[in-house]
């Protein structure tokens, strides 16, 4: 097995844990899972390192987006100060929903699956709310 980490998160995530973080990646890499290539998303707010990876099949279909903890149903994922909300929401509206259809499936690190479609309408409520 190969532990993959946020490269901005990797020393926190080894200090707290004692493991050993195998691969440390960060925004426009490309991981390898078998045959297929994800490409790392770098989204700060959640935690300096979170990523999102993105699937694009080679066949028809839609990109399967791997959010962790940044985008959820209803909204981002949890932050700890208004910048870091901030900083979030500017990352997820640049590099996700300003590059991805509606079509794309996001699967949050718990919870149901939505898609960017119904998430996009939201994103000015969002910012309102501040969470």
């Amino acid at each position: 097995a190969c532990l993959v980490a946020g490269a901005p998160d990797a020393d926190a995530i080894e200090a707290a844990t004692g493991v050993t973080i195998d691969e440390r990646v960060w925004d426009g890499d490309t991981l390898r899972v078998g045959e297929a290539s994800l490409e790392v998303i770098g989204l700060v707010g959640h935690t300096p390192g979170s990523v999102a990876l993105a699937y694009s099949p080679d066949v028809d279909g839609p990109v399967q987006l791997f959010t962790g903890d940044s985008l959820f149903p209803g909204g981002p994922g949890k932050t700890t100060s208004p910048a870091d909300f901030t900083s979030l929401m500017d990352d997820l509206e640049a590099k996700i929903f300003a590059r991805f259809d509606d079509d794309t499936v996001v699967w949050p690190g718990h919870g149901a699956p939505t898609t960017l479609g119904a998430e996009r309408g939201h994103l000015d409520e969002w910012r309102a709310r501040g969470w």
